[in-house]
């Protein structure tokens, strides 16, 4: 099985390392915006100058962008993979996606003879070097069948969430669990702070008792030492992720009281410049400029 992969970025690169390191023929689109690909060029993957070329070449096609309108204009716009997939073969969008854009751009690869099987990825780029990424999967049973081997080349844990669309239904519903508790948490450490609240009780409270869990420890470091390392993720990529998870509610006419008010918070953030901030410096910036 040949795999082409697009997308070589923080964690396309672990992604695409462990493809090549565990006996996948690898090969990938040299672009701008790629980590370095010289362990990978030095492992064997060879790289394609055109996006359309690599899928014409490519069994197996992954994709690893940022988000709905860059898996449209690699399938459909500038990269024109559409016109260049084999019948029989199999494009994996490991991306975060709007799932009715997911579903319709899985229609148009259906069109081609080909089948759409979406992976989204929740953990950081160390456990996709690692290849200890969970992947949350939507697509044909038969299909997720024949690609489960080369998915676990650099996942650890796999969720089949049903049909097309569902995988990256089940990483906006993470996504939002994920970033607006730990976004609920800054505020409130925010207002703590402000009225010189030991951070190290509070902290120590939260952890056993109902507010404990995986959130509060990938901010905890922030509010007790200021480091943000546990959670490199920018308010901008929330903001994304966040607002994806609300346009999806819209159009399933759903409640979306809470997710809105983090969308707020986040979009607040981002007119002020602060995007490129990552989520647990909320701590920091949610604070009155007094203080």
């Amino acid at each position: 099985m040949k795999v082409g992969l697009i997308g070589v970025g923080l964690m396309g690169h672990g992604i695409a390392k462990n493809i090549v390191t565990k006996g996948w023929e690898l090969s990938f689109l040299d672009q701008v915006g790629n980590q370095s690909t010289t362990d990978l060029l030095e492992l064997g993957a060879k790289p394609y100058d055109k996006a359309v070329d690599l899928a014409a070449a490519s069994d197996v096609l992954v994709l690893c962008v940022t988000g709905s309108p860059q898996v449209e204009d690699v399938l459909t716009g500038s990269g024109a993979v559409l016109d260049g997939l084999r019948p029989g073969s199999i494009v994996i969008d490991c991306s975060t996606a709007i799932p009715s854009s997911t579903r319709a751009l899985a229609a148009k690869v259906g069109d081609k003879g080909s089948d759409f099987v979406d992976a989204a990825m929740t953990r950081t780029p160390k456990e996709a070097e690692e290849g200890r990424l969970n992947l949350l999967v939507g697509g044909k049973e038969e299909s997720i069948t024949r690609i489960r081997s080369l998915l676990e080349s650099f996942a650890e844990n796999i969720f089949i969430a049903g049909d097309v669309g569902s995988g990256h239904q089940l990483k906006l519903i993470h996504n939002i669990i994920s970033m607006g508790t730990i976004a609920l948490i800054a505020e409130v450490a925010a207002c703590a702070i402000q009225d010189g609240m030991d951070t190290t009780a509070m902290v120590d409270c939260l952890r056993k008792g109902g507010a404990g869990g995986a959130a509060l420890e990938r901010v905890a470091p922030y509010i007790l030492e200021g480091n943000a390392d546990l959670l490199r993720f920018t308010i901008n990529n929330a903001y994304k992720d966040v607002g994806y998870y609300n346009t999806m509610a819209e159009e399933m006419d759903a409640a979306r009281l809470m997710s809105k008010a983090a969308y707020d918070t986040l979009a607040g953030q981002i007119d002020q410049g602060k995007g490129s901030a990552f989520m647990p410096e909320l701590v920091k910036l949610l604070q009155s400029p007094s203080q």
